[in-house]
């Protein structure tokens, strides 16, 4: 019998068997998606979902990454005030349940797991705490790089990450039980990697992202960790070895590790991604026969176990999704 979506797609997170490769992609739905505010207005909100009703069925994707957009900025009054110093935001407190950002996250999950979730399994985005600070202070224009922070008061910081982790763990665990997703999509990235060594990310910043992953794991183990190369920033893979995550997604192209090597440096963990993602890259302006060749290349490399194709991150939101088509198609021949 054929593998529908959903058992295609959970068959690869788990290291089986598939009738063929699934395929995801995915682009942002609003013109500025990280510093709007869809909590306060609804019509943002209504515009993000038009775009993922809009994406889904012109092209009818093997599974779909939620897209936040608009839901970036992490509302707390002790980070949303620009601060120089980590020590101006140790009074910080979880938002909690009942707050709008987080029962509005919650309801516009539904929306999409209600209309789409019987045919294809939906992984919310979220990102992680540090980027989540990171996001906050660039918009109000406090200080962004949070190695300054770490340099200061690596302990406060860490506080204050963990503080912001308890509400992203409830928020993932509420987003699957509640929201009717099947899992959350993690990004993560070095924050400094010039600056920051290992050994001070493991104690002061892993910690809450590991909290949020076990928040998510704890309604259902089939989450995704997306180690981010936005804007070309560089990340020591091997930090995020031991994080509890089912498949992964990092820039293979920016990072210079291939899909087979990442799986391999992931002790054999599914893998996501393959194809660059900008407007120079193949799957943006690449002819149908260089898209193809790339498909089988990728694939006969990686194989086609634990391998869900995709791209490093965001493509451009102008793309012409027959482009995804063109790679699934191709796919399903590559035995």
């Amino acid at each position: 019998m054929t593998q529908n979506k959903r058992e295609l797609v959970e068959a690869a997170l788990h290291n089986k068997p598939v009738d063929r490769v699934p395929v995801g992609f995915w682009f942002h739905f609003l013109e500025d998606q990280r510093n709007t505010d869809a909590v306060s207005d609804p019509a943002l909100e209504e515009q993000n979902l038009a775009g993922h009703r809009n994406f889904i069925e012109s092209w009818h994707p093997d599974f779909v990454k939620i897209m936040t957009d608009g839901f970036f900025q992490y509302p707390n009054p002790a980070v949303t005030r620009p601060i120089q110093s980590i020590q101006e935001a140790a009074d910080v407190r979880p938002l909690g349940r009942d707050s709008a950002w987080f029962t509005r996250q919650v309801a516009f999950a539904k929306k999409l797991s209600s209309a789409y979730g019987k045919e294809i399994k939906l992984f919310y985005n979220l990102f992680a705490p540090a980027r989540t600070l990171n996001f906050v202070q660039e918009k109000v224009g406090g200080q962004s790089d949070l190695a300054v922070f770490l340099r200061e008061d690596p302990a406060t910081l860490k506080k204050v990450l963990d503080v912001i982790a308890e509400d992203y763990a409830a928020l993932a665990e509420a987003l699957i039980r509640d929201g009717g997703v099947d899992g959350i999509y993690l990004s993560v990235n070095n924050i400094n990697k010039d600056t920051v060594a290992a050994v001070d990310y493991q104690a002061y910043i892993a910690p809450s992202e590991i909290t949020v992953l076990a928040g998510a794991n704890r309604a259902n183990p089939e989450n995704i960790l997306h180690i981010c190369g936005y804007e070309g920033f560089l990340n020591h893979l091997e930090w995020y070895k031991e994080y509890p995550f089912l498949a992964v997604n990092w820039a293979a192209h920016l990072e210079g590790v291939s899909l087979a090597e990442g799986k391999k440096l992931f002790d054999g963990r599914a893998v996501i991604g393959g194809f660059g993602q900008t407007e120079k890259d193949v799957i943006y302006v690449g002819t149908k026969a260089e898209i193809e060749q790339e498909t089988e290349r990728l694939l006969k490399e990686a194989g086609t176990v634990g391998v869900i194709l995709g791209a490093d991150c965001t493509v451009p939101r102008d793309i012409d999704v027959q482009r995804f088509n063109w790679v699934r198609d191709k796919a399903a021949a590559v035995k």
